[in-house]
């Protein structure tokens, strides 16, 4: 079969071996993969897959069933999504079944390949700290950086869709009105505004999600109302912050980080489980996927150079044809 592999920084179409499934495993005809910042890490050298994950780039897909491992109980011909640690960029893969989704009703198989990774991202970070499934809130403020991109678009979504009070982000002032048709209160050009002391004086945010890193961590910590929680996911701008201590303890706020990729197994099952559960009820009807570009699968290196570049509008997918 065909794959995008990895050589010398770069990915080129190469004839690799087909997979085959194992038990509790689907194979899944490939229709469509996502383009994640993590691809772009890999495919740089500076972020490495886990033990025993295919070695070439794409965490999420969409397409068929055309076989199962003993024990994986998805019927052949179910049109799915998937969420993988590696390999999606190839006209078939193999990944666990229990990490498998069905395509929600509404959505194409193009757009549900931008679903998986972003929607466990957010769930996984967001879903204790805002509101409730049926959108019972409880007056949350939430600012979400990078409003624009394909986590901040879902997260906007999903934070209004729980309930959150006010949905606040960060985002280039040419893409106001796009995010509050999502659902933002109030968007903030990070460009020529700071965050920081525009939200704290409206009592700061109860919960901030970021993927900007050091760059942002102390304006993220004067931007928190007591009691508040930062949640880390990114380091687009550093790993390596000051954070003064004697901010954190009279106003009792929380600090946590966390990656996906990368947690054990049995906690991808649990969080995709509950994605199916919280989750996909809520696609196309108040989240819907925001796919900016779709490219063919031999394009991969122009749409990572896109997301290198900036300024995209939800998620670039790429088409096995």
């Amino acid at each position: 079969m065909r794959a995008m592999t990895i050589s010398q920084g770069r990915v080129r179409v190469d004839e690799v071996a087909d997979p085959e499934p194992g038990p509790g495993e689907v194979l899944i005809e490939v229709k469509a993969a996502g383009v994640n910042r993590a691809d772009l890490l890999q495919v740089a050298g500076n972020y490495a897959p886990p033990p025993g994950a295919v070695p070439w780039p794409g965490l999420e897909v969409s397409g068929s069933v055309v076989a199962c491992g003993e024990g994986a109980g998805w019927e052949t011909g179910a049109e799915v999504c998937a969420l993988l640690p590696g390999g999606g960029w190839a006209e078939y893969v193999t990944v666990d079944a229990d990490l498998v989704l069905p395509r929600p009703e509404g959505v194409d198989l193009v757009e549900a390949a931008g679903l998986p990774e972003v929607a466990a991202t957010v769930h996984s970070n967001l879903g204790d700290l805002i509101g409730t499934p049926g959108g019972e809130g409880t007056g949350e403020r939430v600012l979400i950086h990078g409003g624009s991109g394909g986590i901040g678009t879902f997260a906007v979504q999903y934070a209004r869709s729980r309930g959150a009070g006010e949905v606040w982000t960060t985002a280039r002032e040419d893409f106001a009105q796009r995010l509050k048709h999502l659902g933002a209160t109030e968007v903030i050009d990070y460009r020529t505004d700071d965050f920081g002391p525009r939200i704290q004086a409206e009592g700061g945010a109860d919960v901030i999600l970021d993927v900007i890193g050091a760059g942002y961590l102390e304006q993220n910590i004067a931007g928190l109302a007591p009691d508040g929680t930062l949640v880390i996911i990114g380091l687009q701008k550093g790993a390596k912050g000051t954070l003064n201590l004697g901010q954190l303890l009279p106003r009792r706020l929380t600090v946590r980080g966390t990656t996906l990729r990368a947690r054990p197994i049995e906690q991808k099952r649990e969080i995709i489980a509950s994605v199916r559960d919280e989750v996909w009820p809520l696609i196309g009807r108040g989240i819907r996927p925001e796919v900016d570009k779709v490219l063919p699968l031999e394009q991969a290196s122009e749409a990572l150079q896109s997301l290198e570049t900036g300024g995209q509008w939800g998620k670039t997918v790429l088409v096995v044809s």
